[in-house]
């Protein structure tokens, strides 16, 4: 039996303590970083569609960097499923941040929101009997959730006020969001998107407690790293009531994920000023929002720059034309359409150690 929040014992241990303070420190740092990109779009769609292949590799949806982007250019030639899916996080992601950005709350209906964005279904809650969480290799089951719909509603209104309540319990945030990732893959209210549905749930909440400005803190990537640990942890919290390491886990989690991401932003950020330089020195059709195109969209084409720069098709087949003949793009074709690579921000987002 799922027990009802908050939790009742202290789980804030000497060792959540200590680890809490680092973690701290690496995310408000993460949050100075991200003020220094001029337009949250570009970390927003290059780390959100990063932090959308991640998890969703996780549930072994495989795609690669170039169909994801593929997919985001919106070509007749190009299909893939798992692109799309990909597609389908970032989209409920950006959903998500504006719901949260207009009203600082997390209801169940923005959950239900975020879940159907994801799934493109209309499913809702779980109203029947039969779900399971099976070893992906053996077959065998290891946990079974709620299966009383009413139940689930009940557990998942007690989670509602968790998230918006602050008064209920007065563990650090960063706690908070352990348990509620905990409580909510526990309570596993969809048939289907329960995973990527509460890793989105994470970000958002550190948004609303105002811990980071924008959902650019992905913590898929730790999690695929550490993927037996993170189901163990998760199943010993439900069997021995083991808090400490779970927390742990999610707090070392925060801690290297937003080192890497600063590194990353630092990284993009050299590279703007890098391709800022080169834009107007070399060509007077310069500007910011040109420059903001390149790295808002990894992957261009013409329709991307007709409509951010406000030209004509024949002026921004021309611009990008240009950059690609003096190399500062790559360009390529697929069916009847051309689409144009920013190669050094794709090799920054591609290499191993990001």
């Amino acid at each position: 039996m799922l027990e009802k929040l908050p939790v009742q014992k202290d789980i804030e241990t000497k060792k959540v303590l200590k680890k809490l303070a680092s973690a701290h420190r690496a995310l408000a740092e993460l949050k100075g970083v991200v003020s220094t990109i001029p337009n949250e779009n570009i970390l927003i769609n290059t780390l959100g569609l990063q932090e959308a292949k991640d998890s969703s590799a996780i549930e072994n949806i495989i795609t690669t960097h170039d169909d994801i982007y593929k997919a985001d250019l919106n070509l007749d030639a190009f299909k893939s499923l798992n692109a799309k899916e990909v597609q389908n996080y970032i989209s409920a992601l950006k959903k998500g941040f504006a719901l949260i950005s207009e009203k600082n709350i997390l209801t169940n209906n923005d959950i239900i929101e975020i879940q159907s964005e994801l799934e493109k279904n209309k499913a809702g809650f779980r109203k029947l009997p039969g779900t399971a969480l099976k070893n992906a290799s053996t077959g065998e089951i290891i946990y079974t959730p709620p299966q009383d719909y009413a139940e689930i509603i009940e557990l998942m209104s007690n989670l509602e006020q968790f998230i918006n309540d602050d008064t209920m319990s007065d563990f650090d945030p960063l706690v908070k969001m352990a348990i509620i990732h905990y409580q909510f893959e526990s309570i596993h209210p969809f048939y289907d998107g329960n995973g990527r549905t509460g890793r989105i749930i994470n970000v958002l909440y550190l948004v609303m407690k105002d811990l980071l400005n924008l959902p650019i803190l992905y913590l898929s990537r730790y999690i695929i790293l550490n993927k037996k640990d993170y189901y163990r942890l998760l199943q010993e919290v439900r069997e021995t009531d083991d808090w400490e390491n779970w927390v742990l886990f999610m707090l070392d989690a925060v801690e290297q994920i937003s080192r890497e991401t600063i590194e990353l932003i630092e990284k993009i950020r050299n590279l703007i000023f890098e391709y800022k330089n080169i834009l107007r020195n070399n060509y007077k059709f310069y500007s910011q929002d040109l420059l903001n195109n390149l790295f808002k969209h990894p992957y261009t084409k013409i329709e991307f720059v007709e409509r951010d720069l406000g030209v004509s098709r024949v002026t921004a087949a021309k611009y990008l034309n240009e950059l690609a003949k003096d190399g500062v793009l790559r360009k390529e074709k697929l069916g009847t359409g051309n689409y144009y690579i920013n190669e050094k921000l794709m090799n920054l987002l591609t290499t191993k150690n990001n």
